[in-house]
């Protein structure tokens, strides 16, 4: 790969910059030292802002080796062996190895590494969450010294894996290279780690390739790794070849966390003599990256991925007062490394990453404890603080406004930053700006330096987990120096979902949209969040038989998949198989066993992204069903409704066993599923038919019992019925014998009572414990009524109608006759009687049989002129009727002639001698107004 240099020689110097992320985890690959003579203190420094103390623990390779308890005023060191961070030995690099720590806490703070010796030292910090991911690109400065010294400098790359099973790719190195422990590697490097576990690549210098020949190598990984690259020993001056060497190393970042805009204030080291220690490394990430330095408008390089540009201290603009600054902006995303020197010599080098510029950088540094010290040094350090910031903010350090000589300065080609330079700075410091802000120092003592920066990282933040790996018990966040936040799963926002930590309660994909000063809102990168194998314990009873066990999720509304049911642990009293269509479990307990046993299994939902996964334990037991007997209730009929009977099912012994309960059903399908609960069961109505107890015992275990209703249904007197008497009499109702008691109306309770006349009547008849009412009904005879009668002449016949034949027929109410027809009958008023087959008081009809006139001779001489029927005037409905010898009435007599006629048609015509018809009708002024009709004939004879 090309790179591009502005030097050939470098003297050693031992100065490093920093750059600290505050956060909850933080991560430290080792280091390879190719300096055997060299050995080093090595200590891990914590900070934090918050005011109540919380515990920090450190682990290697999984294992706890301390902790520590800090808080804002109160950092802590813990002194850190040797053997957990670098080695010297060839045979552990190449390899995996249990090197490496990593610390944990409940809230964010700071976290440094800090390694020293008397003529060396050097600076680590870590970047938290945000310093993991899956792409970097190695860096590490030039070795420029003579290949005859070069044997105790290399470069050194630390892979250290977040979770287990993380495959890595290493590409991208010059294939002359010839790593420590691997001389001849192939072109592509590939290696799996656990949690824990790290990978160190390094190589010596006295070999040319690998003086350059790693910078800018590609590393991917398929999970988070942390990596910490550099020089150990390192050497990169120019235009001296007899330099000495020092530590030169920083944590690295992924690609994610790149930038394109970028300012770096110069250090500490004079402006003679500086041998180019006063500079930069620029590593570029893709192809046709232009290289822009301060206000020029023409690129200095254009590189590919993997190139790296060297930034030579010429670069630097000066601003006055003795500060110099450069702006440094590219056309992609880049790294870059600050070099840096802290005296007019070459042994006091060292770099940092540098964050680029963005409205997104934290507005406030809070706090770094202890800022000048090195394990086990108690002499003088000097530091230079550098603050970097936007235009117009209000900048403090300590709670004190630096001085116009401290700055604002300005920064050429960017007018919307500046910069700040504060010397002599110790303690625990606070920085605090109304604007984006990062912060630097650099520094150092006798032949070491280090230094470093002290900010949240630029550009839009990424999610990172605060604890936890999946749901329950993971807890999200971003960095809390934004103003506002609001979280979205699957593109919707989540409410009251706004602060910088959120706890998913599902799985999904989370992102979260932040806001900060005048920068426009952005939104994160999805975050895929996925829920643990939910571990469940259930409880199941078994009743003899067998046990059909559907899986279902206990919280997920996901689908279980059929395919995806196995058995982990199989019983161990009965045998247990999955249908591999249905995925139903079936548990059938051996023959004769009761007692307890489990099943542990486990099934995974349809979510074709975020599949939920659960394992069940369940603790069966194995117990007897109830034994339980049929039995019949019978009950009396209910009066109005005979074909039913109120039951107490209650009362149905079916089971003689203790602890049991009963719960009744209508259908045997009911009583086994439980549905359809006859919820009245003391007071039960039905029909002749079968319910159905549950009975159920302790275990939960039940047997279903047939009770027989039987209703018992009424039972009557079969001779006592209804009778049929004259109005007058009295008769005996008798219900017979074979009751066990008698009620009846009359008050008696005698089988029979006597003396009843007309009416109704019932009896309570007592059989057994049931009463039956039987009503009876003593009615009287219908009487006959005698519909109409014929008189002609003298014979008379009575037509009657009702009652009950055969009728009895009188005309003195003495003598009787089965005829309904008297012969010569004398003329005038008289009676007919009648009376049906019950001889019941007769009933009569009086009649008038009127005086004949058969002869009329209407001549006007006094006598028969005329026939009169006037005396019967009172007679109802009176009419008098003439015919001729054709049947044709000619004539009517009635009220209005006075029932006279006098042998005319119309009162003036004359008829002519002869015989002619007439009938006489009319109504017995009686009850029943009977129709009497008499007929006959008479003579007219004119005389004229």
């Amino acid at each position: 790969m090309k790179k591009f240099l502005l030097s050939l020689v470098l003297i050693v110097l031992a100065v490093n910059t920093l750059f600290a992320q505050r956060d909850t985890d933080h991560w430290f690959a080792p280091y390879f030292n190719s300096s055997t003579s060299s050995t080093y203190e090595h200590g891990l420094y914590f900070s934090t802002d918050s005011a109540t103390p919380f515990p920090v623990t450190i682990y290697n390779n999984n294992v706890v080796i301390g902790t520590v308890t800090i808080s804002k005023g109160s950092p802590q060191m813990f002194t850190l062996p040797s053997q957990y961070i670098t080695t010297t030995n060839t045979s552990s690099a190449a390899v995996p190895n249990n090197m490496g720590v990593y610390t944990k806490g409940d809230k964010p703070y700071f976290t440094s590494l800090r390694i020293y010796n008397s003529v060396h030292g050097e600076i680590v910090t870590s970047k938290g969450k945000a310093g993991i991911g899956t792409t970097f690109y190695a860096a590490a400065t030039p070795i420029t010294t003579s290949l005859t010294s070069s044997s105790a400098m290399n470069f050194t790359t630390g892979i250290m894996a977040t979770e287990d099973n993380t495959k890595v790719t290493v590409t991208g190195y010059d294939p002359n290279i010839q790593f420590i422990n691997n001389a001849t590697p192939p072109l592509t490097l590939n290696f799996t780690l656990n949690k824990g576990q790290s990978y160190i690549l390094a190589g010596v210098g006295n070999t040319v390739a690998n003086q350059t020949g790693f910078i800018g190598t590609k590393i991917s990984s398929d999970k988070p790794v942390s990596v910490t690259n550099g020089n150990a020993n390192g050497m990169f001056a120019t235009g001296n070849t007899t330099a000495g060497s020092d530590l030169v190393m920083d944590q690295s970042v992924p690609t994610t966390r790149l930038g394109k805009e970028f300012a770096m204030v110069r250090s500490l080291s004079p402006l003679t003599n500086h041998y180019d220690m006063e500079g930069g490394i620029i590593i570029a990430t893709e192809n046709n990256t232009e290289i822009f330095l301060n206000d020029a408008t023409t690129p200095v390089a254009t590189l590919n991925e993997g190139d790296y540009y060297r930034i030579l201290n010429s670069a630097y603009i000066s601003q006055g007062g003795g500060h110099y600054n450069v702006y440094v902006h590219s056309t992609k995303n880049i790294y870059l490394y600050q070099l840096i020197g802290s005296s007019g010599g070459t042994a006091t080098a060292g770099y940092n990453y540098i964050p680029p510029l963005n409205c997104f950088l934290p507005r406030k540094i809070d706090e770094i404890g202890n800022i000048q010290a090195m394990p086990t040094y108690t002499g003088t350090v000097v530091l230079k603080l550098n603050i970097l910031t936007e235009k117009g903010a209000a900048v403090t350090v300590n709670g004190a406004v630096p001085t116009p000589a401290q700055g604002p300065y300005p920064l050429l080609g960017n007018d919307q930053w500046v910069t700040y330079a504060i010397t002599g700075i110790t303690g625990n410091v606070t920085i605090t700006s109304t604007k984006a802000v990062t912060a630097g120092v650099n520094g150092g003592y006798s032949t070491a330096g280090y230094g470093g920066y002290f900010a949240g990282f630029s550009s839009i933040p990424l999610i990172a987990k605060q604890t936890g790996t999946c749901i329950p018990g993971l807890v999200l966040e971003v960095d809390d120096s934004f103003e506002t936040y609001q979280w979205f799963r699957n593109g919707v926002a989540i409410a009251g979902a706004n602060a910088n930590s959120y706890t998913p309660t599902q799985s999904g994909d989370y992102t979260v949209r932040i806001t900060i000063g005048s920068c426009p809102p952005e939104t994160t990168p999805v975050y895929k969040v996925y829920t643990c194998l939910q571990e469940t314990t259930k409880a199941m009873t078994v009743c003899e038989g067998l046990l059909n066990i559907v899986p279902q999720f206990t919280t997920s509304s996901q689908v279980p998949v059929p395919g995806t049911v196995t058995i982990i642990t199989p019983p161990a009293n009965g045998t247990a198989g999955v249908d591999p269509v249905t995925g139903v479990i079936t548990y059938v307990p051996t023959v004769g066993y009761f007692g307890t046993d489990k099943i542990v299994y486990k099934f995974c939902g349809n979510d074709p992204n975020f599949v939920d996964c659960e394992q069940i334990t369940l603790n069966l037991t194995v117990s007897k069903s109830p034994v339980v007997n049929n039995a019949t209730l019978r009950s009396c009929f209910i009066e109005t409704n005979p074909a039913t009977a109120l039951f107490n099912l209650t009362l149905a012994s079916v089971s003689t066993e203790p602890g049991v309960t009963k719960r009744y059903f209508p259908s045997p399908t009911d009583a086994a599923n439980g549905t359809n609960e006859i919820n009245n069961p003391t007071n039960y109505i039905a029909p002749n038919g079968v319910v159905y107890i549950r009975v159920t015992n302790a275990n939960g275990c039940f047997s279903v019992a047939e009770v027989t209703l039987i209703v018992l249904a009424p039972v009557k007197s079969a001779i006592l019925e209804d009778k049929i008497i004259c109005m007058e009499d009295k008769t005996t109702l008798d219900a017979g014998p074979g009751f066990n008691a008698y009620e009846w109306s009359t008050g008696a309770i005698t089988p029979s009572i006597n003396n009843v006349g007309v009416g109704t009547y019932w009896v309570k008849l007592k059989t057994g414990d049931c009463i039956t009412k039987q009503t009876v009904t003593v009615y009287s005879s219908e009487q006959p009524v005698i519909s109409n009668i014929d008189i002609t002449n003298n014979t008379v016949t009575a037509y009657v109608v009702g009652g009950t034949a055969p009728y009895k027929y009188s005309m003195d109410n003495i003598n009787w006759q089965d005829s309904n027809i008297f012969k010569d009958v004398p003329r005038g008023n008289g009676t007919v009687y009648v009376k049906d087959a019950y001889d019941c008081n007769p009933i009569e009809v009086e009649i008038t049989i009127p005086n004949l006139i058969n002869v009329i001779t209407p001549n006007n001489d006094g006598v028969n002129d005329f026939i009169d029927y006037s005396a019967l005037a009172h007679k109802p409905n009176l009419v008098v009727n003439i015919f001729d010898r054709y049947g044709s009435k000619i004539y009517q007599a009635d009220k209005t002639n006075g029932y006279k006629w006098g042998g005319t048609t119309n009162g003036t015509n004359k008829v002519s001698t002869g015989n002619y018809w007439y009938d006489i009708s009319w109504n017995e002024p009686n009850k029943k107004q009977t129709p009497i009709k008499f007929s006959g004939w008479i003579l007219v004879k004119n005389r004229e």
